[in-house]
């Protein structure tokens, strides 16, 4: 018998027009849910359940009206403590943010989801500031993976990925800079999108800069596809947002695959080490596209791993987030912040603008290839969640979380969409992920790639055990 916490939003809000249950009876679930598992995941830093549960029964109330209130009335949401939610402080995986004042504010697409009637239940973990590709901080601790809590969850929106790969709400905001909501998507079996840059309003603005992305993170593509439709609104506070998006990210999502023009590019061109576990499960998925009728060909894009560039974008923002900290209290700093901060706060203007130029020729590039093909398919990461509380793989070599995440970070760069995809597990059970990603302001065009696979039931493993 399918549980309240396996549906999906879209089911979700169907079974609340059909009367079949309310939102109550699925906000209690969800509610139940993440009090079950939060003890092995560490998913939450706030459970807001007695707030939940009022929101659940005003959102009942009008469904029993007739006058639900929007596009995902009723149904049980989570925000990244990244974003700020009025009613409570947020956090940022971080000591040094001071919880006195009123909270009265939601940044863009929180507003969003409230406008459309959704029920929070909670604030997720990520790691401090949203600085790497692992969730643990000195304020939340360690989040750990559903599949295994030995291993890590990713990051930095790991404790959404968590959340929603356990039915703690079938749909939650992440933000991705580096691949933070592609990373444990697929490290925990999920669905995620990052939108084109300015696609979903941001405010405050990071100190990442345009790096940085609002997405959904939820159990399937139509659901993505749903809160694009939400979260796309317009928001004045944000001087870099796109403009109306053109009709509904929904109304195109069953167009399917036939005829497009798609490059797998399985290792970019010899650069990436991929596990052979991985490389198999996501040439299934490319094969399971062409066997839709689309047209693919092996091939690469043209670019050498801009690691450095990103390196200096990224460690200058995150020296700029911490500037305004006395000393004394950028102690209670993660070590391994600090340590970036330093690198970054050592960059010169000129350091940062030879970065722009690298971050502009990829942009170039990717802009050419995409002339050729509609979309490009890789694996979202070469490997599979390794063992919780270290940014890096034991024995990989690696010394920052960009080491095993290249397939990621070159596409905030450019701010195109990518999305990751469930496309398989490794002998150990352990998710897999395939990216897809698209030209600037092609977001419908991936999110209509990835139902295809849900469609054919490659995009479908298992979910975790909850018991």
């Amino acid at each position: 018998m399918t549980e309240l916490t396996d549906l999906t939003a879209v089911q979700l809000v169907d079974a609340y027009r059909k009367g079949e249950f309310s939102p109550v009876d699925a906000t209690r679930a969800a509610l139940r849910r993440a009090e079950e598992v939060q003890p092995a995941v560490n998913a939450f830093v706030r459970i807001d359940a007695e707030e939940a549960l009022a929101q659940a029964e005003s959102s009942a109330e009008r469904w029993r009206s007739g006058e639900p209130r929007g596009l995902l009335e009723g149904v049980p949401v989570s925000v990244k403590d990244i974003l700020l939610q009025r009613g409570g402080p947020t956090l940022r995986g971080s000591r040094t943010v001071r919880t006195e004042g009123s909270w009265e504010e939601d940044a863009p697409s929180v507003a969003r989801l409230r406008e459309h009637g959704a029920v929070f239940i909670g604030k997720t973990t990520t790691p401090e500031f949203g600085w790497k590709g692992v969730t643990d901080s000195p304020q939340s601790g360690i989040t750990r993976n559903p599949y295994d809590p030995s291993r890590t969850a990713g990051g930095s929106s790991g404790g959404s990925a968590a959340a929603v790969a356990l039915g703690a709400a079938p749909v939650s905001l992440g933000t991705d800079g580096g691949g933070s909501v592609r990373i444990p998507g697929s490290f925990c079996g999920i669905f995620a999108l990052k939108p084109t840059y300015g696609r979903v309003p941001i405010y405050p603005a990071s100190a990442f800069g345009t790096l940085a992305h609002v997405g959904p993170m939820t159990r399937d593509a139509a659901d993505a596809a749903l809160l694009m439709d939400v979260i796309s609104g317009p928001d004045w506070r944000d001087w870099s947002q796109l403009g109306p998006v053109a009709g509904s990210f929904r109304a195109g999502i069953e167009g399917g695959v036939r005829g497009l023009r798609i490059a797998y590019s399985p290792s970019l061109g010899g650069q990436v080490a991929v596990r052979p576990a991985v490389a198999a499960a996501v040439r299934q998925a490319v094969e399971s596209l062409a066997a839709q009728g689309a047209y693919v060909e092996e091939t690469d894009p043209d670019f050498t791993d801009p690691v450095e560039a990103f390196h200096t974008l990224w460690f200058s923002g995150a020296a700029r987030v911490i500037e305004h900290l006395p000393p004394d209290r950028r102690e209670l700093l993660d070590p391994g912040l600090r340590e970036i901060c330093a690198q970054g706060a050592r960059s010169s203007a000129l350091d940062y603008l030879a970065a722009v130029d690298v971050r502009m020729e990829l942009g170039r590039r990717m802009g050419r290839f995409h002339q050729t093909y509609d979309l490009l398919v890789t694996p979202t990461l070469p490997i599979t969640a390794f063992e919780a509380g270290a940014e890096v793989p034991k024995g990989s070599g690696h010394r920052r979380w960009t080491g095993w995440t290249p397939f990621t970070y070159p596409f905030n760069m450019t701010q195109q969409p990518a999305a990751t995809v469930p496309c398989g597990v490794d002998r150990e059970g352990l998710p897999i992920g395939v990216q897809i990603v698209a030209a600037r302001h092609a977001d419908a065009l991936v999110l209509r790639a990835a139902h295809a696979l849900y469609e054919a039931g490659g995009a479908r493993i298992a979910p975790p055990a909850t018991d």
